[in-house]
């Protein structure tokens, strides 16, 4: 029998949405930090600007008509829901490309990059740097299925994106992401399933080598000073999610506040923005990623993806195995995490692309959608 996919419409309940405003009208706030700056986390300040204008001005109405307008569809894949985009290019030879984002991403992180990659020649592109688009959110994120069981890390995930792509009848198709994305898409090119032509990421998690570490060149030596920076000032939220999930799933759940704080967090963090990051996004944008957690209450189920996934790491070491398929890589400078181009060879046997950017972060379809775009042409130019 052949399985059932189904459009999808949301029409979020007025109630669920009063409820909302309920809650954002007796938030009790915290007293502000004795240190100034970002150090101990978001300010007060810039937490009460982005709930004032959560409280007066965002329009959710707006972001799911956006969402109606792109096309969703559920179907369901080792027993659970999948929510995805299914973007199509008028454009006849164009190529299927699967998206996969990460936390605290969403579908919507894509949003600014759908259009020039559907539909280049309205973007300095040509026919042939057209892409179909799959765009599915991670299971416990957004509006797919919560899971009731153990066992959702990411090497489950690339098999079930394996099968979605099956079900769209997509025979030969490439892959992207950042972030968790990433990491899904490295493990899709590890499986290497017949369809999946090439790869594109613009995050690469690594350990260097002992050789690495004493032959790095000044630049590769301050990309290892920004990660170790990362891991001891930045990654608590990581830590804890990879380990105690369970402990930050109320206040997720239960305050909007504190799941937008935990969110806001790594727009200010890991963002190319000097810690403002209302520099380079809209509160618009940042509140229509928070409620993709907060209606359908995923930030608890969207923060266990990171102990699942922990715990398969350590029990599959070989994972980390070089990957043969054709790869593409994006560095943006912001990003925490970067690997040079020779490290990027010595983990990557067919690296067809590899580009830096002066500009740009973690969210980089996000921060640099034009590079990002460029990079993802590139990538699959010869992979058709």
């Amino acid at each position: 029998m052949k399985a059932i996919i189904s459009p999808m419409k949301l029409d979020i309940a007025q109630a669920d949405l009063d409820d909302l405003t309920d809650r954002l009208d007796r938030i009790r706030w915290p007293s502000a930090s004795p240190i100034e700056g970002t150090q101990q986390g978001p300010s007060l300040q810039n937490l009460q600007a982005l709930v004032t204008h959560w409280r007066t001005s965002y329009d959710w109405r707006r972001c799911e008509h956006l969402l109606n307008s792109l096309g969703q569809s559920l179907t369901t894949i080792d027993g659970i829901d999948i929510h995805f985009l299914h973007i199509r290019s008028k454009h006849e030879n164009a190529m299927p490309l699967l998206l996969t984002h990460g936390w605290p991403g969403s579908v919507l992180e894509f949003r600014h990059i759908i259009d020039p990659l559907v539909n280049p020649t309205a973007h300095g592109g040509t026919e042939q740097d057209a892409f179909h688009l799959v765009i599915p959110s991670m299971p416990g994120f957004g509006f797919s299925g919560k899971p009731t069981e153990p066992g959702w890390h990411i090497g489950r995930i690339a098999q079930a994106w394996v099968e979605l792509m099956s079900r769209l009848e997509y025979s030969h198709w490439g892959a992207q992401g950042g972030d968790w994305g990433a990491l899904v898409t490295q493990t899709l090119a590890q499986m290497n399933p017949p369809g999946l032509t090439g790869i594109h990421l613009n995050f690469v998690p690594f350990q260097p080598t002992g050789q690495e570490v004493a032959d790095a060149t000044k630049e590769e030596q301050k990309m290892l000073a920004d990660a170790k920076r990362y891991s001891t000032d930045y990654a608590a939220y990581m830590n804890l999610m990879s380990t105690r999930p369970q402990s930050v799933a109320f206040g997720l759940s239960d305050s909007p506040v504190g799941l937008a704080a935990w969110i806001y967090a790594l727009f200010q963090d890991v963002s190319d923005s000097d810690r403002q990051p209302e520099r380079i996004f809209s509160l618009d944008d940042m509140l229509d990623d928070i409620m993709l957690y907060w209606l359908p209450n995923a930030g608890p189920t969207s923060a266990r993806l990171y102990w699942e996934s922990m715990q398969a790491m350590r029990n599959r070491p070989e994972a980390y195995d070089k990957i043969r398929i054709p790869t593409g890589i994006s560095m943006f400078p912001a990003e925490q995490v970067r690997l040079s181009e020779q490290w990027a060879k010595n983990r990557f046997e067919n690296l067809v692309h590899f580009a830096e950017h002066i500009r740009g972060g973690h969210f980089a379809a996000m921060e640099a959608p034009e590079s990002l775009v460029s990079d993802i042409r590139q990538t699959f130019l010869t992979l058709r």
